[in-house]
């Protein structure tokens, strides 16, 4: 007798399915091979009490660097997606975990985000990481139908 384990909803999403490529996409050492999504993902989940437990001061390790820039490379890939234009996500912080995370469609600055305390870089949820990153798509999606001229660029 086979046991059937249902999937969670979240995990068919276009977003949380590319989030899981660009995590697969940062694993060289094959850590992730045989790994489902929601265990890939894992690291992105944190409860209110877990970042508590962090410091308010650190420094990102490149772990939890890495991380950042796949999500703001998941966003970029969903603009593509919505738009059929290229987006490039540019991510610079410090090594305090400060910085900013920029993505830019043509000439276009789609999506301006400055990032603090990346150390405790985390969502309670796929499905608020999912919310996050829709919010941040829909607006990048409304300047590039507004300044369609400078996005085509």
């Amino acid at each position: 007798m086979t046991e059937t384990v249902e999937l969670d909803p979240i995990l068919t999403t276009d977003f949380i399915k590319e989030m899981a490529k660009q995590m697969r996409a940062i694993d060289s050492y094959g850590t992730y091979d045989g790994w489902t999504d929601d265990k890939v993902l894992a690291p992105f989940i944190m409860t209110k009490e877990q970042r508590r437990q962090i410091p308010v001061i650190g420094d990102p390790d490149e772990e939890t660097l890495s991380r950042v820039k796949c999500f703001y490379n998941a966003i970029a890939v969903m603009i593509e997606k919505e738009c059929g234009h290229m987006a490039v996500p540019l991510v610079n912080i410090t090594h305090e975990g400060f910085g900013r995370a920029l993505i830019t469609v043509g000439k276009l600055v789609v999506m301006d985000r400055t990032v603090r305390d990346v150390h405790r870089f985390s969502f309670d949820s796929l499905s608020k990481m999912k919310d996050e990153a829709d919010k941040l798509l829909s607006v990048a999606v409304e300047i590039i139908g507004k300044y369609s001229e400078v996005a085509g660029l």
